[in-house]
């Protein structure tokens, strides 16, 4: 009982917390992000314009957050330098593409920027790729 209101954090349960942190929502992302991306190698550039970039920019950078970022984050791989697109991806998508929304059509966009903030300032954990780099250059 005591370990439930301890505030003491166990490392081990850190580095697995980040991992499920890194690997489910970006996996569930990958659900958005794999459609555009099959729509830009297709060549189908139909597409929003939130940012005023054009439909064709517009599809290739939320393709690229939405699918490859999402790649990275999974293996946690530059997962710092991943998650800023996908952060911005999720600004874009809550305050401008659903700006006008209601808050439950906001509410994920929002829950997945949280998480990738997170991720931003904790980084990958132990268990990812560059954890295993940087024990390599030691």
């Amino acid at each position: 009982m005591s370990k439930l209101f301890s505030t003491k954090h166990d490392s081990n349960n850190l580095d697995i917390a980040t991992l499920l942190l890194r690997v489910f929502p970006a996996g569930f992302m990958l659900s958005h992000g794999y459609p555009k991306f099959m729509k830009v190698l297709e060549g189908n550039f139909e597409f929003g314009d939130p940012l005023g970039l054009g439909p064709a920019a517009s599809l290739i950078l939320a393709a690229f957050a939405e699918f490859i970022c999402s790649l990275l984050v999974i293996l946690g791989l530059g997962t710092r330098l991943a998650v800023i697109p996908l952060i911005i991806t999720m600004l874009t998508a809550a305050f401008i593409a659903h700006g006008d929304d209601p808050f439950g059509r906001k509410e994920l966009s929002l829950l997945y920027l949280v998480v990738f903030v997170v991720l931003f300032l904790t980084g990958s954990g132990r268990f990812s790729v560059d954890s295993a780099l940087a024990s390599k250059r030691r």
